[in-house]
């Protein structure tokens, strides 16, 4: 009898994850950003941010590293806080840019490190270069949003990269080669 009872429970469990699958949910735009930060010449930390960018979150609860992420934004996006930063970045000197130019990331492997966190590893491209890099990312939160009335979740991550390796090493190592990089996202369950 008690081999029966394992067997049911055994072909339950595996329906079960037969059913399991990833959910997605889109970015919510409004309170998702990217913050970067660099050291200026030793003097200070220049920082800007993106925000307003689009993306999905394919999430698996059961199985996080089932889960995959897929994000892009206009360069032209970038905020500095200063408009002849932000002209001096889109030039020659750095991006080039024309207008139109994306940056984009996809995850390609997702490492669950612990109960709430997990290295995500993709494709960068960014300055017309794409690179592997590594987000050490935190699942912040999963549940009702209060007010939207529908599943969300919110994620936090972090990563450090070498401008240089972008085609965007200008004045470096005065200013800093490394760029700190901050991201926090909110996702909603997509109907």
């Amino acid at each position: 009898m008690k081999k029966i009872l394992a067997a049911a429970a055994l072909v339950g469990l595996s329906a079960t994850a037969a059913f399991a699958a990833p959910e997605k949910y889109v970015l919510d735009s409004s309170h998702s950003q990217i913050v970067f930060s660099y050291n200026h010449l030793g003097f200070s930390t220049g920082v800007g941010m993106f925000s307003g960018f689009e993306g999905e979150i394919m999430f698996d609860q059961e199985d996080p590293a089932n889960s995959s992420v897929s994000v892009s934004m206009p360069l032209n996006s970038m905020l500095t806080g200063w408009q002849a930063r932000f002209d001096h970045f889109m030039s020659a000197d750095f991006f080039g840019a024309e207008g139109d130019e994306q940056i984009t990331f996809t995850s390609s492997k997702i490492e669950v490190t612990g109960d709430t966190t997990a290295h995500i590893t993709g494709d960068l491209t960014l300055n017309g270069v794409t690179k592997s890099v590594v987000l050490d990312a935190t699942l912040n939160q999963v549940g009702d949003h209060p007010m939207a009335g529908k599943p969300w979740a919110g994620f936090d991550a972090t990563t450090t990269l070498v401008r240089s390796d972008y085609g965007l090493g200008k004045f470096a190592p005065y200013v800093g080669d490394e760029v700190s990089v901050q991201i926090s996202v909110e996702a909603m369950k997509a109907e």
